[in-house]
């Protein structure tokens, strides 16, 4: 395992891109890149629905001298390509391509952030590692060894949890598929802070920074820095499919080994207090931190947020 570069130093991050498969076609998911290239330490910080791998810049920047931390801008977002089809538009999708991913990197230990969205992925493939574990067939001295395998290192889920609430799913689903166009970037600022009054308050150099990956300037207009058909999947969703889900997502967060930190804002509407109780409760290597005044989801910029998680995911590296 590499050595901790505790004087690495970077003002911003690297750009590149690994190549990606649907069933549709292939795609490129872009991914900023924060540390050490050779570091084989690798936090993935993974963002919400429709935002970008730059959310974390603030957090990525602090845990730089201590992991090469990689925020993917997940298809259809960002600087990464939009999908042929936008059924693939989901977890299993965003899954694989997050494995694509890992396998470039090679991490000899893997620590995951994940911001609503980001955290679902996360759970997804850790259900999906489980399940394979258990019934993949064991082909002993002709396969690979039991020691040849991704594993997943600490979790830290950013107000998210395996009951998805449907409070919060339907207002988000409210804005997430409608075009929204401004003569300026200023005008692009205010419609962030209206649609995402739960990130809690932030000085107007922390909103023109949440503000300023996920809008384009095209012409003399201001427009979503997505693609707005990733609106479509979750309306066709009834309520069969998100049951279903949720059995898969606990599965997936139960059968998490090291330790968890789940996040929450106080007045969430996705991740209810009885929801971060009933986490804790079916995974006892579960830890929760509940920050005032924020709702969904922290942004994970102010101090506060940034050392609580910096804290948590230092501990595993002693």
């Amino acid at each position: 395992m590499s050595e901790v570069s505790a004087t690495y130093i970077q003002e911003q991050p690297r750009l590149d891109y690994v190549m990606c498969a649907s069933p549709a076609g292939m795609h490129r998911m872009a991914y900023w890149e924060w540390g050490d290239p050779q570091n084989d330490r690798v936090l993935l910080c993974v963002h919400g629905l429709t935002r970008t791998g730059r959310d974390f810049d603030l957090l990525a920047a602090r845990l730089a001298p201590h992991y090469r931390v990689v925020c993917p801008d997940v298809v259809g977002r960002g600087k990464s390509d939009w999908l042929i089809n936008p059924q693939f538009y989901a977890i299993p999708q965003y899954v694989g391509d997050m494995l694509t991913l890992i396998a470039r990197l090679k991490p000899a230990r893997l620590d995951w952030v994940g911001t609503s969205m980001g955290g679902l992925i996360g759970m997804g493939m850790a259900a999906g590692l489980a399940t394979s574990a258990v019934l993949r067939p064991n082909r002993g001295e002709f396969g690979l060894g039991a020691d040849q395998t991704l594993s997943l290192g600490r979790m830290v889920l950013n107000d998210i949890g395996p009951a998805l609430n449907d409070t919060g799913l339907s207002r988000i689903a409210e804005y997430v598929g409608k075009a929204e166009e401004f003569d300026s970037f200023e005008q692009a600022v205010e419609y962030v802070k209206k649609v995402s009054q739960g990130f809690g308050p932030h000085d107007d150099a922390g909103w023109q920074a949440l503000t300023r990956h996920v809008f384009n300037q095209q012409g003399n207009r201001w427009v979503k820095h997505y693609d707005l058909r990733i609106a479509e999947p979750i309306a066709q969703q009834s309520a069969d499919v998100l049951r279903g889900a949720e059995a898969v997502l606990w599965a997936g967060f139960e059968s998490l080994r090291e330790p968890v930190l789940v996040l929450r804002g106080e007045t969430s509407d996705l991740l209810t207090e009885q929801g971060l109780q009933e986490m804790q409760t079916r995974n006892v290597r579960a830890r929760g931190v509940t920050f005032k005044g924020v709702g969904h989801a922290p942004t994970l910029r102010s101090d506060d947020q940034i050392e609580t998680v910096a804290a948590f995911l230092l501990e595993g590296l002693r």
